[in-house]
């Protein structure tokens, strides 16, 4: 027999173990000692993407996890490159989108002893604690198990990032092709349902029929768990009023007659029982504490994690179990009539909603020169109009605060920005993973720092002719520019950089724009092109708070700036 069909070796058991279990698409950066991993996965018809950051491929890889339900695959060299890809397994983590971090490693016998091996780091263990799991595979023979294992840990209950280190001697090692072929595990059900007890749905729904006045919040958690249909009808049968968190935007159209979003904060510190569905009271929910909150405000909880419960308010009626079944629960023991939110409470809410829109409309319709973040997004969202099959990918400080008010969303999972961490650097990583796994034109809405921290990858977006348009709102630096003449500030950029200039050397094309109306006509016209394009917006260098809408978490010192006092 030939010996080359007798034999295989970790190379192809890591890419046959893939495609075994339905993954076909791997986000990365080539380099020793995987490079011929990222090869053969391409040359065996995976669909391979080449990233210039290993950030920038675990966020593609991330934010693919969190469309398809499916870990999305990140692959990266050793230590140097792991490293880099760790803060985007860290987002993941913290985001729970299912994703795993395949990185190749050294010797272990040189690292063990710290012997000073060819980027030599244990990463493991470095991973452990800003992964869900991280696992070590040292025998060809066990990559089957090990990326099953990945696999169940990264989907399962609360979703996350997951670490899987293989040694540059696993996948090189040659071993029997049958042993390897019966080494391989297709994985039967990785996810499996988390039926609530009944007992809780029966709690949740008398203290929503006691409530005067209900509030549902939904989170991204929600819209992970792609119970559109069922969620939307819970709603809507009961009446009650929601608040869809920024990723959540779309689960119903924002333009919902029940849609309390124009009203938050009233909203939030009226509600006597809330309704959390796959939100968290984190930092942006206040953690469910004054001023924006009542203290006796009560909450209803739908959570696949039991320690998400009480960790930051009691929780009155949790609901643990996947948000799916959990929903279908409900609308099953839901009676005819049984809640129903109160006439006075939706009058209210209706009163404050129509200030605030009349303030938004007034803003919206000016017209400044230079144009400011608000005339600027509207003129976005007008070229948005009719395209609601158009991704948005949005980062920045205050460009992240404006265009989660100004561009409404009416599909679900269709808004993707910066999430819990808040973390800046998400927008290509985002905007390419989004593209390559949909299929469908996708629009970065970025400003002009966030997209400092990725923006190479626009040579990736060429190269992958991926349909992506970055608007680039350019007022020249983190929250505003500089005063003109004044030394470089620590928060100032160069004054009037032409960002789309960059897009030209790899073959995009570029626009640059200084009004509304040339914004509206750059944007429709890049979008109906289908190519990669970058829109240079300038905004006036005045335009921006510091630190956006969060303010309140950036210390300030009291002191002037100078030589030290005594």
């Amino acid at each position: 027999m030939d010996e080359r069909v007798s034999v295989t070796d970790g190379f192809h058991l890591v890419v046959d173990a893939l495609k075994l279990n339905g993954i076909d698409t791997i986000f990365g950066v080539a380099g020793i000692p995987i490079t011929d991993l990222a090869r053969l996965a391409q040359a065996e018809g995976m669909n391979y993407v080449g990233f210039r950051h290993e950030q920038s491929a675990g966020n593609a890889a991330a934010i693919s996890g969190y469309l398809t339900q499916k870990p999305g695959i990140c692959l990266t060299v050793s230590a140097p490159g792991f490293l880099n890809g760790m803060v985007a397994l860290a987002n993941a983590t913290t985001n729970c989108f299912p994703m795993i971090l395949i990185s190749g490693s050294s010797d272990r016998a040189i690292v063990d002893l710290e012997q000073g091996d060819y980027e030599e780091l244990d990463q493991m263990n470095a991973a452990k604690p800003y992964a869900k799991a991280a696992f070590r595979i040292n025998k060809a023979e066990d990559i089957g198990i090990g990326i099953a294992r990945a696999i169940h840990a990264a989907v399962s209950g609360r979703p996350g990032g997951v670490y899987l280190d293989i040694t540059a001697v696993t996948l090189s090692e040659v071993i029997d092709a049958e042993i390897g072929r019966k080494s391989l595990v297709k994985i039967v059900d990785p996810a499996p349902k988390q039926i609530p007890a009944p007992e809780n749905i029966s709690r949740a729904l008398a203290l929503l029929a006691s409530a005067k006045r209900p509030l549902i919040i939904l989170g991204k958690g929600a819209a992970y768990a792609q119970a559109d249909k069922d969620i939307r009808s819970f709603i809507e049968t009961t009446g009650i009023p929601f608040l869809p968190m920024s990723m959540a935007k779309g689960l119903l159209p924002d333009n919902h007659p029940q849609s309390a979003a124009t009203a938050r904060s009233f909203a939030i510190g009226q509600a006597d029982v809330v309704m959390l569905i796959g939100a968290r009271l984190n930092w942006l929910l206040s953690h469910g504490k004054g001023p924006l909150w009542s203290d006796t405000t009560q909450f209803v909880q739908l959570d696949v994690s039991p320690t998400e419960i009480d960790s930051n308010r009691p929780i009155a009626a949790p609901v643990v179990g996947d948000i799916k079944s959990s929903i279908a629960a409900l609308l099953t023991a839901l009676k005819p009539g049984q809640i129903k939110a109160g006439a006075e409470w939706l009058a209210a809410l209706a009163e404050h909603e129509k200030k605030n829109i009349d303030s938004m409309t007034k803003r919206l319709a000016a017209d400044p020169h230079p144009m400011n973040f608000s005339s600027a997004l509207r003129a976005v969202r007008d070229a948005l109009a009719g395209r609601p099959d158009i991704y948005i990918v949005n980062e920045g400080a205050n460009t992240l605060d404006f265009a989660r008010n100004i561009i409404d969303m009416y599909e679900p999972r269709k808004r993707l920005d910066s999430g819990t961490w808040g973390v800046m650097g998400i927008g290509m990583g985002y905007a390419i993973g989004a593209a390559v796994v949909s299929g469908k034109p996708v629009v970065a809405i970025e400003g002009d720092s966030a997209f400092g921290f990725s923006g190479m990858e626009i040579e990736t977006i060429c190269r992958y002719h991926l349909p992506v348009v970055i608007v680039i709102l350019n007022n020249g630096g983190i929250y505003h520019g500089d005063a003109p003449d004044a030394p470089p500030s620590p928060t100032g950029f160069i004054p009037h950089a032409r960002y789309d200039k960059l897009i030209e050397a790899f073959g995009g094309a570029a626009y640059h724009v200084e009004d509304t109306s040339s914004l509206t006509k750059a944007l429709t016209g890049a979008l109906a092109a289908g190519r990669p394009a970058i829109i240079d917006c300038v905004i006036d260098p005045k335009a921006g708070t510091e630190s956006g809408h969060i303010q309140n978490l950036n210390p300030k010192t009291s002191v002037a700036a100078g030589p030290a006092r005594t």
